[in-house]
């Protein structure tokens, strides 16, 4: 099929694909893991010894994975050093929160001389003032306020749409991740057996959460959003997505349907709330509701405008706002535009340029269209997907618009694609869902080592 290629989105299937030997994968696959316990002994004593004061020995859960994860001693430019002294290729990069590399000195130094001003106000500041002028000139909004994770900004951002129009019910994707927060964390990757009717999917709520009154439709059907909306819409508050689902693979919306969209929420009084935390300046270098030339009424940013640093933010129309500013909904957080955080800003304010971000999304379209290559050369059953800087290898022949198509994708493979990359020096998020990132710290070398470690577990796949 034809590649879908422009200035928004990147999608290539597979012309003749045909299966790859489950018994290929099988023997891969067990020489694979012997070969990572023979190489990461370090990371097998350090994980046994965390175990004993972290649960599953890793901070965030989704760190862990049998039989133990690589543990990391330091990072630099694209780089990173496990516990065993081994060079890891970073093509994780924080999810978007090391766009700028590691330890990037534009950001050291702002670091820096924030450190020598003070580490924590807790009152207003000039410093928090500038931060929030940056963000709003940037991603074209009125008023932003800070907060310290995505998780705070989605529940903040929610909290504000539910104050503003007094309603009390949200509407989700089955399938979207936006944090742990309790209505949110409601079908975020449900089991298929729990999920129902997919174009009328049930709720599926998570052990330990109260989620309130949430309902769930399916990404690009705009049919089966408007029937929740024409239904509900007197209890909506609010309808949260990403632009682009990162959360699985890389989802790219329908031609269209991001507009369609923003047409329904204005025909019920919805706002509109776009959960930009991973994309952002991924995305481009005024996000992703800029690039697809959509404006949602409210938007949270995370990762990529901190350098590294923790921040994160809410904000968008100043009518929305206004909770806030007449407390209808408090916003609180003793560390909300702390100096360090708000340095962070300013460096990447600096340094991701218009021509910076082209510059990167020119070798990962690059990476992708070589990629695109040797799956053709080898036939194989796989897709490539971009967006801006980010792109992934998706195990599945058609084109996948949604959760239940994500689920349909050939995860055993996935898993040997990610756990081959890592023994050769290629780390990439373990959630076999996920996607590479090019940050501006790669160059034409990563890039080079990418395509060639994929080359070779082609043609393992075809031995």
């Amino acid at each position: 099929m034809a590649t879908t290629l422009n200035s928004q989105t990147y999608r290539n299937l597979p012309v003749d694909p045909q299966p790859v030997s489950r018994e290929t994968i099988a023997r891969l696959m067990k020489a694979e893991w012997a070969r990572f316990t023979q190489d990461t002994g370090k990371s097998e004593i350090e994980s046994a010894v965390a175990h004993q004061s972290i649960p599953l020995g890793v901070p965030s859960s989704f760190q862990h994975w049998d039989p133990y994860p690589i543990s990391i001693t330091s990072a630099k430019g694209a780089y990173m050093t496990d516990v065993d002294g081994r060079q890891l290729l970073d093509l994780s990069m924080g999810f978007g929160a090391m766009l700028a590399g590691h330890l990037n000195p534009v950001v050291v130094e702002e670091i820096k001389q924030s450190l020598g001003n003070g580490m924590l106000f807790v009152t207003p500041s000039p410093i928090s003032r500038d931060a929030a002028e940056r963000i709003c000139k940037r991603f074209a909004i009125d008023q932003v306020r800070f907060t310290n994770s995505g998780t705070e900004a989605t529940m903040y951002a929610i909290r504000t749409a539910k104050a503003y129009n007094g309603r009390e019910a949200i509407v989700k994707l089955e399938g979207g991740y936006h944090g742990s927060h309790d209505s949110l964390t409601v079908s975020a990757k449900p089991d298929l057996a729990s999920a129902g009717d997919p174009l009328n999917p049930t709720p599926v709520l998570s052990p330990g959460t109260n989620p309130g009154k949430v309902f769930v439709v399916p990404f690009n059907n705009l049919q089966a959003l408007e029937k929740v909306f024409a239904a509900h819409h007197t209890e909506i508050a609010c309808f949260i997505l990403e632009p682009v689902l990162e959360n699985l693979g890389i989802v790219l919306p329908d031609e269209g349907y991001l507009q369609s969209v923003r047409d329904l929420c204005n025909k019920y009084n919805i706002v509109l709330i776009f959960d930009e935390v991973k994309t952002g300046l991924t995305a481009g270098p005024q996000g992703a509701a800029a690039r697809i030339g959509v404006e949602p009424d409210l938007i949270c940013l995370a990762k990529s405008i901190g350098g590294g640093v923790p921040v994160a933010a809410f904000g968008g129309k100043k009518e929305i706002m206004a909770a806030v500013s007449d407390n209808r909904m408090a916003h609180f957080g003793t560390f909300n535009g702390n100096p360090l955080a708000m340095a962070g800003v300013r460096a990447i304010d600096q340094i991701c340029t218009p021509e910076a971000l082209a510059q990167a999304e020119s070798l990962n379209y690059q990476a992708l269209d070589r990629i695109t290559e040797i799956i053709r050369e080898y036939n194989l059953p796989a897709q490539t997907v971009g967006f801006g800087v980010k792109g992934c290898i998706t195990w599945a022949i058609d084109p996948v618009r949604n959760y239940r198509d994500y689920k349909a994708t050939d995860f055993e493979v996935a898993e040997l694609s990610w756990l081959w990359s890592l023994n050769r020096g290629i780390i990439t998020p373990p959630g076999l869902d996920e996607q590479w990132l090019i940050s501006l710290a790669h160059t034409q070398k990563e890039i080079d080592m990418l395509v060639e470690d994929f080359r070779e577990l082609a043609i393992a796949l075809r031995s």
